[in-house]
């Protein structure tokens, strides 16, 4: 029930204005979003990396409402590249097709894809394409292919466990030889398409996910959940899958203790870094996910 109403909150334009303008948010959102500002985040990942935590810099934004705005968005993209570039730091970046035209022009949104994968390539780093509702999950895929195509070492694909068709899409992608990051999956989904009960969405994680260890290209194993990362672990000890063919993967901000354990265990770990001001819908959908994220925001209210 707690879920379904932060992700039924998460569409509330009304409520979004409200807490992207408020002075208020700012006091519980910093846990979760990097800063406002690219240098901010720039400054973030640097501390990260003094901990030996790689990071995926994300412009939050997603259905923009013209493709002026994904332009922009794009810019914004190729800026987040450059400042990566400068800073030398070893860092991706995630972005959402709809963030980039996919709403208003395949075509539009094929090129600018493109012109933010060739900049990756040439710096030998790598775009992760976020997946986003179960919509966009063909057209998604579908670019994610013909991007590797040209750029084979520069794009990875994220799949989400929750929806019934990602064990074949994941098989897809392992047979192309496409890095794959695996999440649940955080988007309001009907039962016709994802799996209605988080033990079942545990259990076809923890399936997907040993089918990537055993099978994929360095993929992503993205989860802050205790059981399924000791699961991880206990089957790449048994099977003696070297710990430089996977990383796993955090957001910002969320089960500090568990990234400090992995990497103090000799594992990779890179962290979902996002920045900007449109970060309502992500920061709904991070408390719809975790229910101990909104003890920490009520803690630190009464604190305040």
């Amino acid at each position: 029930m707690l879920r379904r109403s932060f992700l039924y909150l998460s569409n509330q334009s009304w409520l979004r204005h409200w807490m992207e303008n408020s002075s208020l948010s700012s006091k519980f959102v910093s846990r979760f979003i990097a800063g406002r500002r690219l240098d901010e985040a720039i400054q973030v990942m640097t501390k990260l990396r003094r901990e030996n935590m790689d990071t995926s810099l994300d412009f939050l934004g997603e259905n923009v409402t013209s493709l002026d705005e994904a332009t922009a968005s794009l810019d914004s993209y190729l800026g987040t590249l450059a400042a990566i570039r400068a800073s030398l730091l070893p860092a991706t970046v995630s972005v959402k097709l709809t963030q980039l035209g996919l709403d208003f022009s395949a075509e539009a949104c094929r090129n600018n894809v493109s012109q933010l994968v060739e900049q990756a390539a040439a710096m030998n780093t790598r775009v992760e394409i976020d997946m986003e509702s179960s919509e966009y999950t063909d057209r998604t895929l579908d670019l994610i292919c013909a991007m590797f195509e040209r750029f084979p070492k520069a794009v990875r694909a994220v799949i989400q466990a929750y929806l019934y068709r990602s064990e074949a899409d994941i098989r897809r992608m392992n047979s192309l030889g496409i890095p794959v990051r695996l999440c649940k999956g955080a988007y309001r989904e009907s039962p016709k398409v994802a799996f209605a009960l988080k033990s079942e969405v545990d259990r076809n994680y923890v399936k997907l996910m040993r089918l990537l260890l055993e099978e994929g290209a360095d993929p992503a194993i993205a989860s802050h959940d205790e059981r399924i990362l000791s699961d991880a672990q206990l089957y790449i000890h048994e099977r003696r899958i070297s710990a430089d063919r996977f990383e796993f993967q955090m957001l910002y901000g969320i089960r500090r203790d568990l990234q400090k354990r992995l990497i103090a265990d000799g594992f990779r770990l890179r962290l979902y870094v996002p920045y900007g001001d449109a970060w309502y819908p992500y920061f709904m959908r991070r408390l719809a996910e975790r229910p101990a994220n909104v003890l920490f925001i009520a803690r630190n209210l009464l604190r305040s």
